[in-house]
């Protein structure tokens, strides 16, 4: 199968695309490396003649239908997007053009290209997106596909609102579609203006560890390997106009991640411990989401997948990749805003 990987040089889309290739998949990576992007995120991938790179901009159309009539996918994989929420506070104008407006530019550069090809059976489109979009939880309950979007930050609307249209072409055009809405990433690769990258850098430099409010926002954790992998699962098995949310089962607050990635600092890194005691609390962010969990029985039942990695094991993981990996790092901090306090309000 050859896929067409829409941030194929971020997080989460470099993950995807490093074990689609893996698995014999050809891949076109098509990014515009912006400051987040990194194509060292995929160079173990770069070096097979099943992988393609296109420098591309998916708010310009022309632009992705010159890749689609060149590259002829099977399945479009749609991760570009801008995700930072802290970044959305201080300009919502670039998530609006990215992940509504480039949306709209990817359905309908596919759609075009579904319909010249005759809209053969096997064509796939699979919109990636995130559990934001449901709002916040108290502190009982967990989202399911049906949960109403309740979008409370600048991204979680853009991104609600690239669903929806995902969901309309699907509807009103017959694209065939998938979507899928994940819960916190983390692990190998992670930029690192988020939240355990930052914990993990600002211990290793004995900087001050900011955890906002009172560190009790509860998220579900989600080793970005074992996201990938279920990725590619839906994309093969997953029912056409369906969406599947896909989460780690590892709920934890802030504060008791922040912790536990102190912990592993300790052991995995002595100098400077107790890494906890670096532990600074700081002004919330405006409109924080107390808490999200994904009930994940959807795609458990129908398609059988269940995340194979604890947060602890993960957390682990993560912790020896960056402490390994510090010509991967270092460079990234000197890229605009990280390392700052963004999304103050």
């Amino acid at each position: 199968m050859k896929l067409l990987v829409t941030g194929g040089a971020g997080f989460i889309g470099s993950a995807v695309v490093r074990l689609a290739v893996e698995r014999g998949h050809e891949v076109v990576n098509v990014d515009a490396l912006t400051y987040a992007a990194n194509l060292q995120n995929v160079a173990g991938a770069a070096g097979s003649n099943l992988y393609s790179f296109e420098e591309c901009d998916i708010r310009n159309r022309e632009a992705l239908d010159r890749v689609f009539a060149l590259h002829k996918p099977d399945a479009v994989m749609h991760l570009a997007a801008e995700s930072h929420v802290d970044r959305s506070i201080d300009g919502p104008g670039a998530f609006i053009e990215t992940n509504i407006t480039g949306t709209y530019n990817m359905l309908e550069a596919a759609r075009a290209y579904w319909v010249e090809a005759g809209k053969p059976d096997h064509f796939r489109f699979h919109h990636i997106s995130t559990d934001e979009v449901f709002g916040s939880l108290g502190e009982t309950g967990k989202f399911t596909e049906d949960t109403p979007y309740d979008p409370r930050s600048p991204y979680s609307a853009s991104k609600a609102g690239s669903d929806h249209l995902v969901r309309a072409w699907h509807e009103t055009y017959g694209l065939p579609v998938v979507l899928t809405n994940c819960s916190n990433n983390y692990g190998p690769y992670h930029f690192p203006e988020k939240l355990v990258p930052v914990v993990i850098l600002k211990a290793l430099s004995g900087q001050p560890i900011p955890v906002y409010g009172d560190g009790g926002n509860v998220r579900d954790w989600l080793y970005v390997e074992d996201h990938a992998d279920a990725l590619l699962l839906v994309l093969g098995k997953g029912q056409v106009g369906r969406s599947y949310n896909i989460g780690g089962e590892n709920e934890a607050t802030n504060i008791d991640l922040v912790r536990t990635i102190c912990a592993h600092m300790d052991d995995l890194h002595p100098e400077g411990a107790p890494h906890a005691d670096l532990i600074s609390f700081v002004t919330d962010r405006p409109g924080h989401d107390r808490r999200y969990a994904i009930d994940p029985t959807r795609i458990r039942e129908e398609l059988g997948w269940r995340p194979s990695v604890t947060v602890e094991e993960g957390l682990r993981r993560t912790v020896e990749w960056y402490l390994a990996n510090r010509d991967w790092w270092q460079p990234l901090l000197a890229r605009d805003g990280v390392g700052k306090r963004l999304g103050a309000g």
